[in-house]
């Protein structure tokens, strides 16, 4: 079983929005698409759905072409979705039997899913003797946040094999937050193929073993994370002291990134060079509280990836002008 997206394209006019976008996903787990706002995004996750044409290339699930009107794919957008003046026990019902799934189960499955999204008093209102029962709630009478996780909800009624989260966690406070999460991790753990799509890099690096950043509609950067990694090397050092140290920092010509009241990060070419450099500043009697020495994190690669980009669109811009 595998997802497979091959040379995927999508034009607007001369505007070329996807360009030969190809990946797989070749086991349980979750892929990430990365990429700065207008990168081809939810362009390409909306012709992976079928929702919206494609110019060109192919998608494939188990070997065949991906229809989502067959196949069970749950999709949260980041648009969300839900009809404003009906009620959300109602809606639940209607997505529930355009995947299928019949009343008696949708039923169980709502209650379920009620509880474990903590929204049981939106979708059963509570009955006081004495009083008329409250109606349902409709979903322009909740929060945001509370109607995210109706959204999630009808994404997750039909128990899908393929799971596509569009910027999920977006405007979740931190608990939400750890809720969505969690049930992200109890998806994976249950087999299945998620795509994720998000702009926080720390959710990436939790949860994602592949990825591709895109910009511009390119894939700029492609494949396993932890290799991506291990192919910049340690270059990143963070250094706090209780004394400066910043005639070492001069003496070793090395580049400061960032200087903070917790610590210097610096650019290093190496461990042997860092390890020359903790040697200083032991023998100048330096009192060293933190020293890290690692590889950069998702959120550097593609602030380097997608930033260079980002100056290059720029200066076209400034000479076509």
């Amino acid at each position: 079983m595998s997802l497979v997206v091959k040379n995927l394209k999508k034009k607007y006019g001369e505007k070329t929005v996807v360009e030969d976008l190809s990946f797989t996903l070749d086991k349980p787990g979750v892929y990430a698409l990365l990429g700065t706002n207008g990168a081809g995004k939810t362009t390409s996750i909306r012709m992976i759905l079928g929702m919206l044409a494609k110019d060109g290339g192919e998608v494939l699930w188990k070997g065949q072409p991906l229809d989502a009107m067959k196949i069970n794919v749950g999709y949260l957008a980041e648009e969300r979705g839900l009809y404003p003046k009906y009620s959300l026990m109602d809606q639940l019902y209607y997505f529930a039997n355009l995947k299928g799934v019949s009343k008696e189960v949708a039923k169980e499955r709502i209650k379920y899913w009620a509880k474990r999204l903590e929204v049981e008093e939106y979708l059963y209102p509570a009955q006081v003797k004495g009083k008329r029962a409250e109606k349902p709630k409709l979903a322009d009478q909740l929060s945001k946040g509370n109607q995210q996780k109706i959204q999630f909800m009808a994404a997750l009624i039909s128990d899908p094999e393929l799971l596509i989260l569009d910027e999920p966690l977006s405007g979740l406070d931190p608990v939400n937050t750890d809720l969505f999460k969690g049930i992200i991790h109890e998806e994976v753990s249950k087999g299945k193929y998620l795509i994720m799509s998000s702009h926080q890099m720390e959710v990436i690096e939790e949860f994602c073993e592949d990825i591709t950043i895109l910009n511009r509609g390119k894939a700029v950067l492609q494949g396993n994370l932890n290799e991506i990694k291990k192919s910049y090397g340690r270059v990143n050092m963070f250094v706090k002291c209780d004394n400066d140290f910043d005639d070492l920092i001069k003496k070793h010509g090395m580049t400061v990134k960032t200087d903070t009241p917790d610590g210097k990060q610096l650019k290093v070419e190496g461990d042997e060079q860092a390890q020359r450099f903790l040697k200083d500043l032991i023998d100048n009697n330096k009192s060293v509280v933190k020293f890290e020495l690692r590889e950069p994190s998702l959120h550097e690669i593609f602030i380097e990836k997608a930033g260079a980009s980002h100056e290059e669109a720029a200066k076209e811009g400034g000479q076509n002008e």
